[in-house]
């Protein structure tokens, strides 16, 4: 009875397709690194002229 039951239901309820796309999933991450890198550079040379004025 039970399994009449559940057969039922899946045979009313539809069908439902799983499928795998047919072209790879793109994921597109545009960072721009370089700028902050620079900045890094750019404050780091700035402590290291402040602290060592002589030499420079």
């Amino acid at each position: 009875m039970m399994a009449g039951v559940a057969m039922l239901s899946v045979v009313s309820g539809g069908c439902i397709n799983i499928a795998a796309p047919d072209e790879p999933i793109v994921i597109e991450l545009n960072i721009n690194i370089r700028q902050e890198v620079i900045y890094r550079l750019a404050q780091d040379a700035a402590n290291t002229i402040d602290e060592n004025a002589d030499i420079f």
